[in-house]
């Protein structure tokens, strides 16, 4: 487990749209842009071994800005193709504000970040006390119908309701902003809710892009 220590004032960034990842979670990943695998040689060479996930922003005029707030993951696995490519597995380990973007010399992003506000990500396995799984898992399970998904029911009853609540919040077919709101959630409970709402609303026939405003 990574310690407050081990956090760098600055890390490189990764701006994949859609793309979630939250602390304790794991997040594969397919690297074969020239840059990218620049960038995971160089954090390859580093005693942390973190990339920041961040999402960019998708509207008119907001080429290249990013969201302020982002979650470091650590390399925790990768194996390489015969053709170069990367296959990586990212193990998060903290959220993260944006202070600023660094000025270099790397064919990559990096920013200098702020660890501040963020250090339950550093901290045990959170619960969600007022977690109602059987309505949840109701809601689940017609979303997943009409999004034409299937999953294990088996491994969902008995996973935790952290490991449950971030795996979905990752893996359902939501619109960037709105990783972006399960993101920044401060808490797990608020995650679950925000999930349940998206989830909810999509139901109702709802645009997930109306949904977070």
């Amino acid at each position: 487990m990574i310690s407050k220590t081990d956090l760098p004032d600055t890390i490189p960034v990764f701006p994949l749209p859609g793309a979630l990842l939250l602390p304790r979670s794991r997040l594969p990943l397919h690297l074969f842009e020239p840059r990218y695998l620049a960038m995971l040689d160089d954090v390859l060479k580093t005693s942390s071994r973190l990339i920041g996930m961040v999402q960019p922003y998708d509207a008119p005029g907001a080429a290249g800005k990013l969201h302020s707030i982002g979650c470091a993951g650590k390399v925790t696995a990768f194996s390489e193709t015969e053709d170069g490519r990367y296959m990586i597995t990212m193990s998060g380990a903290s959220r993260f504000r944006i202070v600023q973007e660094v000025e270099g010399f790397t064919p990559y992003r990096r920013c200098k970040v702020n660890w501040q506000g963020f250090e339950r990500d550093l901290g045990p396995v959170e619960k969600d006390p007022g977690f109602d799984r059987p309505k949840f898992m109701d809601s689940l399970g017609r979303f997943l119908v009409d999004q034409g998904l299937s999953t294990d029911w088996e491994s969902l009853g008995d996973a935790e309701d952290e490991l449950l609540i971030n795996s979905l919040s990752m893996l359902c077919p939501f619109e960037p902003e709105d990783k972006q709101a399960l993101l920044e959630a401060p808490s797990l409970s608020t995650r679950r809710e925000t999930l349940l709402t998206l989830i909810e609303y999509a139901l109702r026939g709802g645009n997930s892009e109306e949904t977070m405003q």
